[in-house]
């Protein structure tokens, strides 16, 4: 049984433009510090938002990975040189860079927005042999299952148009009513939980917002809402059939 859990003082911290943007890592890279490392396919992941007004990540190169940004308030703007253009993004959009053989990019994170960006591994020993490529998708697009308390929107999934080239990774966004709930967790996969709001009880200990928690080898997680809570929740193999970056440095 593992069930492993990081709260904001355990992960790594950054910004930018002089605290415009700031970011709690779950994830972070080598010299971030922070208690978590890369695993399964998953290299980076980084919450990050405005405290006030709008600021731009200028532009920058990417290679090999799968970035995705998922906005969970408010608004950012994308450019790219592939699309040449910038593109705005709201509340449940996401977007994917295939970074492929290369890409550079930049971001605009409207005053008081908060976004996820997830750096995902699709075997690099492949995907540097790719054209870059791009994707938007809106919040509408992503199908929403209605459970017993509580709404699934399924991001990377069934009947999701989100294409990914990292392998067997599922992606949901859960909204919880007040009660209990009950999370399935696959076997031979990691379950990686981040608490967007609210705030939960598990194992009678609090887990506030911000929370990451890094779950497998378990049937299933249980846990008491007191108020709605939003859960993002990320599947991915426990192995992947190849060696990721983070296990070839």
């Amino acid at each position: 049984m593992s069930v492993e859990v990081f709260t904001k003082e355990q992960q790594a911290r950054g910004n930018f433009n002089n605290g415009e943007i700031l970011e709690y890592k779950p994830i972070g890279f080598a010299q971030d510090g922070g208690d978590l490392k890369p695993y399964s396919n998953l290299f980076y992941w980084a919450h990050a938002w405005t405290p006030g007004n709008k600021s731009t990540i200028g532009l920058h190169p990417h290679q090999g990975f799968e970035i995705c940004s998922f906005v969970l308030n408010g608004n950012i703007n994308h450019f790219d040189t592939k699309q040449n253009k910038w593109i705005p993004l709201s509340e449940g959009d996401v977007q994917i860079i295939r970074a492929g053989n290369g890409i550079s990019h930049a971001e605009e994170i409207d005053n008081h927005s908060e976004i996820f960006q997830i750096w995902f591994d699709p075997d690099l020993s492949k995907s540097l042999n790719n054209e870059a490529t791009y994707d938007d998708y809106k919040s509408s697009e992503f199908p929403t299952v209605v459970l017993e308390n509580m709404t699934k929107k399924i991001i990377k999934g069934s009947n999701s148009p989100l294409k990914m080239d990292t392998q067997d990774v599922l992606i949901n966004e859960y909204n919880l009513g007040v009660g209990d709930h009950s999370i399935k967790i696959e076997m031979n996969f990691i379950h990686s939980l981040f608490v967007v709001s609210g705030s939960l009880v598990y194992n009678s200990s609090t887990i506030e917002n911000g929370t990451f928690m890094k779950i497998c080898d378990i049937a299933e997680i249980n846990f008491t809402a007191a108020e709605p809570v939003k859960i993002f929740e990320i599947i991915s193999p426990k192995t992947p059939n190849y060696k990721t970056y983070s296990q070839m440095r």
